[in-house]
């Protein structure tokens, strides 16, 4: 996949698989980076009456994989080898829309490596990651 069908992904309604389960959705990609938005809810919520960690980081998860399939050739792919995130504010069904924003640092011909965030409308950093991908040919 490159940034071309990205694009083509979000003019289709940009929603993958999964992300049917979490309602989120791809929004917007450029070279490098892309961003994904959802509305969490309680069917998000962890046994505290919080939305679970797992939804910030599935978001997180996605704007960095992505951002990375924008910089890659057709023959190439790619899969996380690691995620770190980091949770800065609980996030409820009042926080309204979530946006993961992951931008590429740096790209070769194994590695790459991006750093996303997480919003509200407001500009409020819900959660921070780092992830490291394997590029690999297909």
């Amino acid at each position: 996949m490159t940034l071309a069908k990205v694009q083509g992904l979000i003019a289709t309604g940009g929603r993958p698989p999964i992300g049917h389960t979490l309602g989120f959705q791809l929004v917007d990609a450029g070279d490098g980076w892309a961003a994904f938005e959802g509305e969490p809810g309680p069917q998000h919520y962890n046994p505290m009456g919080i939305v679970h960690g797992g939804y910030a980081a599935t978001l997180l998860d996605s704007a960095c994989g992505i951002a990375v399939v924008t910089k890659l050739a057709d023959d190439q792919a790619m899969t996380t080898l690691e995620l770190k995130t980091s949770y800065l504010k609980a996030m409820t069904e009042k926080t309204g829309t979530v946006r993961a924003e992951g931008r590429v640092i740096s790209i070769g011909r194994r590695v790459a490596y991006v750093e996303a965030k997480l919003t509200d409308a407001e500009g409020r950093i819900y959660a921070t990651a780092t992830s490291t991908l394997l590029v690999m040919q297909q």
